[in-house]
């Protein structure tokens, strides 16, 4: 079997990467279309992956120059001839369809790696009213899935798996490392939000980041009140071009909370780092599992927005904190719970790494994809392959 497999980006994604090596593993013949240039370029020959340099950037300021760049895709995608196409961003779904036609003859996939275009009813309708008969959709959450259904999808070409992690690599470090490095006592009651920082956007009316960096903020100055030995750390800096939003956030810390807000900025220690925390934050507007799982795995107890996948691995109450998104108040209401009562906060940690490790085991996950690929090659030109668009629903 022959995936090709796109690829919005050649510097992020690791997600992608570990997927692919997988099902490389599980013996299938990968080929991989993505940006050149890119330190990922290299990591995806060493995993055995075909490589094929294509930039899936659209010039919307100069359309008279997609029908070449849809003509390339076109012969590359001849020249790879795939038995399947697997999309994982959004952007390249929609080049990959534009490019191919809603009647391409080869069946496509698009694994949706988060839920925000699916908020907003104009970009939803826009992505799936260019599906053809042989599209289908990889939720990476339910949330995602049930949003699908609700647009009028079928369920025959809806499935569901998660981007899974490497967790023979996720082992925490011993703890000290991070109060050392900034001098905290053990006293210290350690919050940490480990996240890149996305600049808000404009078209879909967001005024902080999708991240929630400022709502964290706001929730520390609160809680501080009640606990005056409370920090907040930061982990990670700004995505792409967002430096500028960068410094907006770490001046709103500052004159928020002064220097009760420490930001670390990018770091690839970060299982070395959450041994000291007490509690890790996810005040996510939107996300998918996000870095939830990655401070389950580790065993950190754990809050989180009620959005998108979040809930698939904070329980609330069993495996830590949901708060509703843009709720500082109840943000700051959980963080004090967590930090009140340790013993329950390490004992729904414990469960929710028994869940996570359940779920997002990327070998397990692997296994879900190319079982999934096998399913629909198995329907081509079955009677029940048809239209899974029923146009009445999609703006729903």
């Amino acid at each position: 079997m022959r995936v090709l497999h796109l690829l919005k980006t050649s510097v992020g994604g690791h997600w992608a990467l570990r997927q692919i090596r997988e099902l490389i593993r599980l013996g299938v013949d990968v080929h991989v279309l993505l940006p050149p240039g890119g330190p990922l370029v290299s990591d995806y020959e060493a995993v055995g992956a075909v490589v094929h340099p294509f930039d899936f950037s659209l010039p919307t300021r100069a359309p008279w120059r997609w029908p070449s760049l849809f003509a390339m895709l076109r012969r590359l995608v001849d020249q790879a001839r795939p038995d399947l196409l697997h999309s994982h961003f959004v952007s390249t779904t929609l080049t990959m369809r534009l490019a191919l036609g809603k009647d391409h003859p080869v069946p496509r996939v698009f694994q949706v790696p988060g839920p925000l275009h699916l908020e907003y009813a104009p970009y939803r309708a826009s992505e799936i009213s260019t599906a053809g008969p042989l599209d289908h959709w990889i939720g990476s959450c339910r949330w995602t899935c049930e949003r699908y259904l609700a647009s009028g999808i079928s369920a025959s070409h809806v499935f569901l798996s998660y981007y899974g992690s490497d967790l023979q690599q996720l082992t925490p470090g011993p703890p000290g490392k991070l109060r050392a490095e900034i001098g905290l006592s053990a006293g210290t009651k350690v919050v940490g939000l480990v996240a890149y920082m996305y600049a808000p956007k404009r078209h879909l009316w967001q005024r902080r980041g999708l991240k929630g960096h400022e709502d964290l903020i706001d929730a520390i100055l609160i809680a501080a009140e009640h606990e005056p030995n409370i920090v907040c750390v930061m982990v990670g800096g700004a995505w792409g071009n967002a430096s500028a939003y960068e410094a907006r956030v770490r001046a709103y810390g500052a004159r928020r909370c002064g220097d009760r807000v420490i930001f670390l900025g990018p770091r690839d220690d970060i299982s070395d780092l959450y041994p000291d925390m007490n509690v890790a934050v996810h005040p996510s507007h939107s996300e998918n599992v996000g870095g939830a799982a990655e401070s389950l795995l580790l065993g950190v107890p754990t809050i989180a927005t009620a959005v998108g996948g979040l809930p698939d691995v904070v329980i609330d109450g069993e495996t830590g904190w949901l708060v509703p998104p843009r709720r500082p108040d109840q943000l700051a209401s959980a963080i004090l719970a967590a930090l009140r009562d340790p013993i329950r906060a390490r004992d729904m940690a414990a469960r929710g790494r028994e869940l996570a490790r359940r779920l997002l085991d990327v070998k397990r996950n692997a296994q879900e994809i190319l079982e999934i690929y096998e399913t629909i090659l198995s329907r081509i030109g079955s009677p029940d392959q048809t239209n899974p668009i029923r146009l009445g629903l999609v703006q729903s």
